[in-house]
């Protein structure tokens, strides 16, 4: 890895741990439709794919009851949930570290760009990237691959074999490759490391100290 300079960091799950709020925030849309889900943990899949999907494919919504239930969601992820959120131990150091080493660090997110932006900027994180993008609030963006294209499109990185995608999910790693980057999956969020092989990551981490070491 120390041939690459472009590091694309995703969110939720390797930045920060976003457990409670995106959890309670579903808490919150499901209400609305009349289902009640007292077991956090039954809720964590949420955390990660794009929330439209999710609700269509758990839950059997229509396309316009899914997009209805997101609008329910950010109800609650707007006013408490997007600080409901830890950093992962290690991060503002490891982050440091790569910008002045020289390296460009960028953040590619499922989440909508305003919340990422509050996000990193009530953690102090903000700091660190060159540019942080993520999906548009009129569904018009919403996966990986799209919030990637836009983000090579804006920042204009000229050679993608110096680029990587470092995230915790399937969706990243298929992401990194439809763009024609490689991927680290890191193991300490929500993804498993089977879902990791089975979707083809390049190399899989299990904690931030390891993928700190991947950089030195």
């Amino acid at each position: 890895m120390k041939d690459k300079t472009y590091l694309l960091f995703d969110l939720d799950g390797t930045l920060t741990d976003p457990f409670i709020g995106i959890t309670r925030s579903m808490q919150h849309a499901l209400k609305h439709y009349g289902i009640i889900e007292n077991d956090l943990g039954r809720l964590a899949p949420f955390i990660g794919p794009p929330l439209v999907d999710s609700f269509r494919e758990t839950y059997h919504f229509s396309e316009e009851q899914a997009k209805e239930a997101v609008n329910y969601y950010r109800e609650y992820f707007a006013e408490k949930g997007w600080c409901e959120n830890r950093v992962y131990p290690g991060i503002p150091e490891l982050l440091k570290h790569l910008q002045e080493a020289g390296r460009k660090l960028y953040v590619a997110t499922s989440k909508p760009t305003p919340f990422a932006k509050k996000i990193l900027d009530y953690f102090n994180l903000s700091c660190y990237f060159e540019r942080i993008e993520g999906a548009s609030l009129d569904h018009t963006r919403t996966r990986k691959t799209e919030v990637m294209q836009y983000l090579l499109a804006q920042t204009g990185i000229p050679e993608k074999e110096k680029a990587v995608m470092i995230g915790d999910r399937k969706f990243d790693v298929a992401g990194a490759h439809e763009v024609g980057m490689e991927c680290i999956g890191v193991l300490y969020g929500y993804g498993s490391r089977e879902e990791l092989i089975s979707a083809g990551a390049d190399y899989i981490v299990p904690s931030v100290e390891a993928l700190s070491v991947l950089f030195c």
